[in-house]
């Protein structure tokens, strides 16, 4: 027994070792870091398992998606008023602007009063996503760009979905309920006018 209890002992100390933090820069919150301050606030109050994988399924971890999501959206549709050549693709892209700019005002000031730590800068994966599409101009950035709003959509209405249905957080499942419809309607014209560039 004690031998078990000096093995867990250890086998933690590594753990804990191992999972240090070694950003020396802590004066931007990254998506990252930022996934690490809501595990850890969902571990605090116990909310939900955490997975096999280490990702978590919360509250927590759905605010930061989609604040992650929101940042694109508006970096994107800042882009495509400058690349996009269609006057339909600007204007699905003001319309992500303003949308998305009021949605993650709301969610950054629900996620302070939950103590969710938001990201202040895009994750690698959305800042890729932006960076591959600023190389391009005209009617390949106008397909392109269109095609990401159908797939980004898509993926932020089940999170918004999920949210709705399942989450724990009483107020952050309501938000979540309220913006399906608008997320929702974000993806049908996404498709439309993407249908319309072929």
């Amino acid at each position: 027994m004690k031998k078990l209890l000096t093995g867990a002992v250890i086998i933690s100390s590594l753990f804990l070792i191992s999972c240090g933090g070694n950003n020396t820069d802590d004066t931007t919150t990254t998506t990252d870091t930022a996934k690490m301050d809501a595990k850890e606030v969902a571990e605090e109050k116990n909310d939900k398992k955490i997975d096999s994988a280490g990702d978590m399924k919360s509250d927590a971890d759905f605010a930061v998606k989609v604040a992650d999501a929101g940042m694109l959206e508006v970096a994107l549709g800042k882009l495509a008023l400058k690349n996009a050549s269609s006057p339909k693709v600007k204007e699905y892209a003001q319309m992500m602007i303003d949308d998305h700019s009021k949605a993650n005002a709301e969610l950054t000031e629900a996620a302070k009063k939950k103590n969710i730590s938001l990201p202040a800068a895009m994750s690698d994966k959305c800042q890729k996503k932006y960076a591959d599409l600023s190389e391009k101009k005209g009617k390949d950035f106008d397909k392109d760009y269109m095609s990401a709003m159908v797939d980004g959509h898509q993926d932020v209405l089940d999170a918004m979905k999920t949210e709705a249905d399942k989450g724990a957080d009483a107020d952050l499942k309501a938000w979540a309920s309220g913006k399906v419809a608008t997320v929702q309607h974000h993806l049908d014209v996404a498709k439309s006018t993407k249908d319309m560039l072929k």
